[in-house]
């Protein structure tokens, strides 16, 4: 199967210590998509046309900013700039040699078209494609292990649950793909692991708030001190590290 060309990235990730192995997964991804657009594949034709026209959301385009490879942006940003002059430019002189009327609260070919590049993203479509085999393989290896010290369902019973967002993500992915005993022992888990969890991040973030009570100054802060970090990876599975 497909699914187990990614087991390996999979199990990798299970293996962190961390809040959700899908921001694990998502964040390497990540890295290695901004990595491959500012390095020596801007110059290659077929990726030059895919980012002029898939272009990168708010997110993306700040973190290549940040990635400080000025001539490489700059090369990327040259054409997709032209491309998006040329294309918009076309849409007004067809807008206006065609003197066309457009209804009220209805919208334009020019409106259309900027709403549909401003949702489009070549990092995000990048890391998505992969992503979703991850997805796929995580269960994967749930139906297909059986219990013991080494299995995959271990580790995903073991692990420190996920951000809301993965939840969702694994959650319908489930329902979409596994049947029968399989579905009801994934959900449960699923469900026991992060509810657990939350609750784990809950409490942790309860006694950070506690600590600046005059009355706890002196008790030990326990697991407490990055209980903001780790409460905004599980709400909105990002990192603010």
């Amino acid at each position: 199967m497909k699914e187990q060309l990614y087991t390996i990235p999979v199990n990798d990730a299970f293996n962190e210590d961390c809040e959700c192995p899908l921001c694990h997964l998502y964040s390497k991804l990540e890295q290695d998509a901004l990595d491959f657009t500012l390095g020596p594949s801007y110059m290659e034709e077929d990726i030059r046309e895919q980012t002029n026209k898939e272009g990168f959301c708010n997110n993306h385009i700040l973190k290549l900013y940040k990635k400080q490879n000025s001539l490489g942006l700059a090369n990327i940003l040259k054409t997709h700039l032209f491309n998006r002059i040329g294309d918009i430019e076309k849409l007004a002189t067809k807008s206006l040699s065609r003197n066309i009327l457009f209804k009220k609260n209805t919208l334009s070919p020019i409106s259309e078209y900027i709403i549909a590049h401003n949702n489009s993203c070549f990092i995000c479509n990048k890391i998505d494609a992969t992503f979703n085999r991850y997805i796929a393989t995580i269960l994967y290896l749930y139906k297909k292990d059986t219990i013991d010290e080494t299995s995959f369902k271990k580790k995903f019973n073991s692990s420190k649950g996920f951000c809301i967002k993965h939840y969702e993500m694994l959650y319908q992915a489930a329902l979409n793909t596994l049947n029968g005993s399989h579905l009801g022992e994934f959900v449960h888990d699923l469900n026991t692991i992060t509810i657990e969890n939350l609750k784990r991040v809950d409490a942790d973030l309860d006694w950070y708030i506690d600590k600046f009570d005059y009355r706890y100054k002196d008790e030990p802060w326990k697991n407490s001190k990055d209980a903001i970090e780790r409460t905004i990876l599980k709400t909105n599975g990002i990192s603010v590290d």
